[in-house]
């Protein structure tokens, strides 16, 4: 096993030349078993086993850097770095993360998550080895689906300035998550296929051999001049007329092809842009077959791929994808708009069935929102479906381009709330925060997946700027006997009690039933309100509620700071109420990786803890 000899940074450069195919092979085999068992990011890390070999047998790492762009594709990485043991608690709590970590390793010089950034920071990098006169070699990996993200094209345009190495290196697969969209995408495949360019090398290459003598000369002074024929011929050479030297495109799969291009890479005085053709899901048949699939896999069989676990009820996002197919028939004004995430957001039917009122931007949520806020303001009424931890990357947007115009634009975020094994990156714990701190604005979440359709309905036929945020997993379907109209700005009262009132904000609403439950069954009065809207809140019943009630409890699954427990607080200490209030919220923290549950309990928004901290509050007035 020659996966067992390298335990620590610069171990694979011991291995024979023959022996690298091998232990190739033996890293695809160990990730499918790995990940398998615990689930994890397959597709993209089988597609760079070669590519990641080269550059830990081109680079000396830690003194030299790789910053991997979003970073799901770091695993390879890990394993040449010495962490083979910890992929037993791969994105597991308190284990290793899915993703580069600082903390983690020397080797890992920058945490990444989301997409377009790894220029911009190896370009940094780059600029303070410069200014405090050091030598190491950066290096900036960035995926084609990636490279569509505003952020690359601004960190490339300041790189074309560079006098000094810095190497990107264009792992392009032609996929994101999800199929690449637009004119860059178009160009990388003029260039993979371009027969002209390629038959024109290989003439002149082949003629100029032929000259006794001089030919081979004249091959490689061209080469040497040009870094390779290709930046003679290719015609409009893109990366070349922003100032930047382009090679490729290169075998992702050769590893020897690979060391030499990086090799010449390094020698290049500025930026120099290595574009690598890879196949998502490499060694593996059934990711082959299915990148999208096997991008965040779930354990599965091995044998065929097939997940482990079937899922028996339907989750949130297919309620939203049922809902907004129903609605594209009723309303022919209403279109969707993704970055880059038809599948993961629910969108793929509504692409199905109404291709014309479908738009991909690629991995642009920025152009995604004010796109859309082009859409309203222009009739229709778009409907954009972006995770939350993503969609806070357009908060500008947001305010500035839908909401000062107070444009009708739907957000429909999912994955709200704690998301699990991605982390940090990940977790969609400040949407409630941030959006509630814009004017225009109006933000609601379902308690169950029968009040998403209903808030879905409502949210098109509003007239302004509005936010529906539900969470990841399985849809909750219980409370259905309580199905009041949605009311602009007005909770939904569940149980009318005294003693203490329970003001529960989506998600958390089925934890606030169950701790209701327990309260009762222990000789407590309590009220449960299903807040619905964190935007406006409710102040009629917010005024109720303080008459009636000892203990006012908030629930949310979204960090304290600026959430709708802050907003009940200040509503109470503006008009003098002395009614006790309890924030159950996340910590203004960051979140690990790990398990929902156990992350909830940790942090201490699970039944127990919540029923804890009520007794706590309540026996203490």
């Amino acid at each position: 096993m020659y996966l067992e000899r390298i335990n620590e940074p610069g171990d694979i450069k011991k291995l024979e030349k023959e022996e690298l195919l091998e232990l190739a092979q033996e890293i695809r085999e160990f990730l499918v078993t790995k990940i398998s068992q615990g689930g994890g990011h397959l597709a993209s890390n089988l597609g760079v086993v070669e590519l990641t070999m080269a550059l830990h047998l081109v680079l000396d790492l830690p003194g030299d850097k790789i910053i991997w762009d979003v970073g799901h594709q770091a695993y390879t990485h890990k394993l040449l770095t010495g962490r083979r043991e910890g992929f037993d608690s791969l994105r597991k709590y308190g284990g290793m993360s899915g993703f580069p970590k600082r903390k983690e390793s020397s080797c890992d010089v920058f945490d990444t998550g989301h997409s377009s950034t790894s220029i911009s920071a190896g370009l940094g990098y780059v600029q303070a080895r410069e200014l405090l006169r050091e030598s190491y070699r950066v290096v900036s990996v960035i995926g084609d689906g990636a490279m569509t993200g505003g952020m690359a094209f601004e960190a490339l345009n300041n790189a074309s300035r560079l006098k000094s190495n810095f190497i990107i290196i264009l792992n392009d697969n032609e996929m994101s998550i999800s199929e690449n969209v637009g004119g860059l995408s178009a160009y990388l495949g003029n260039i993979r296929t371009n027969n002209t360019y390629t038959g024109l090398k290989t003439g002149i290459t082949n003629t100029l051999n032929r000259i006794p003598v001089y030919g081979e000369r004249m091959v490689e002074q061209i080469r040497k001049t040009k870094s390779s024929i290709k930046e003679l011929f290719i015609p409009g050479m893109f990366f070349e007329n922003m100032g930047i030297t382009y090679l490729g495109p290169v075998d992702g799969h050769n590893i020897d092809l690979l060391v030499k291009n990086i090799q010449q890479a390094s020698k290049v005085e500025g930026a120099v842009l290595l574009h690598v053709i890879t196949k998502k899901g490499k060694g593996y048949l059934p990711a082959e077959r299915h990148p999208a699939r096997f991008h965040g896999a779930e354990p599965f069989e091995i044998s065929t791929g097939i997940p482990s676990q079937k899922r028996v009820k339907a989750n949130y996002t297919d309620v939203f994808s049922t809902v907004m197919r129903k609605m594209g028939d009723r309303d022919e004004k209403v279109v969707a708009v993704t970055a880059a995430m038809p599948d993961g957001t629910g969108l793929k039917r509504f692409r199905n069935m109404f291709p014309d009122r479908f738009f991909d931007v690629g991995i642009a949520e920025e152009h995604a929102v004010t796109f859309a806020a082009g859409l309203a303001a222009a009739g229709l009424t778009p409907v954009v479906a972006i995770y939350s931890s993503f969609l806070q990357r357009a908060y500008d947007q947001i305010l500035h381009d839908v909401c000062i115009q107070n444009l009708h634009v739907v957000f429909a975020i999912d994955r709200a709330g704690l998301v699990g094994s991605d982390g940090e990156t990940h977790q969609g714990i400040f949407d409630l925060s941030y959006l509630s701190s814009i004017p225009n604005m109006c933000v609601m979440a379902p308690k169950n997946k029968w009040e998403l359709s209903d808030m879905m309905k409502f949210a098109v036929n509003y007239t302004g700027p509005i936010a529906l945020r539900y969470p990841r997993g399985e849809a909750y379907d219980g409370l259905k006997e309580f199905r009041a109209p949605i009311k602009y700005g007005k909770s939904e009262v569940l149980y009318d009690e005294t003693e203490i009132a329970i003001l529960a904000v989506g998600s958390m609403v089925r934890t606030a039933q169950a701790v209701r439950r327990e309260l009762r069954l222990r000789g407590y009065n309590c009220s449960l309100i299903n807040v619905r809207f964190v935007k406006p809140i409710d102040e009629e019943l917010l005024m109720t509620v303080q008459k009636e009630h000892r203990l006012v409890v908030t629930m949310e699954e979204n960090v304290r700071s600026g959430g709708f427990g802050d907003h009940v607080l200040e509503y109470y200490n503006d008009i003098g109420s002395v009614v006790k209030i309890l924030n159950i919220a996340l910590p203004d923290d960051y979140i690990e990786h790990g398990n929902v549950e156990v992350l909830r309990k940790e942090t201490g928004i699970d039944e127990e803890s919540v029923l804890k901290q009520i007794i706590t509050a309540y026996t203490g007035l």
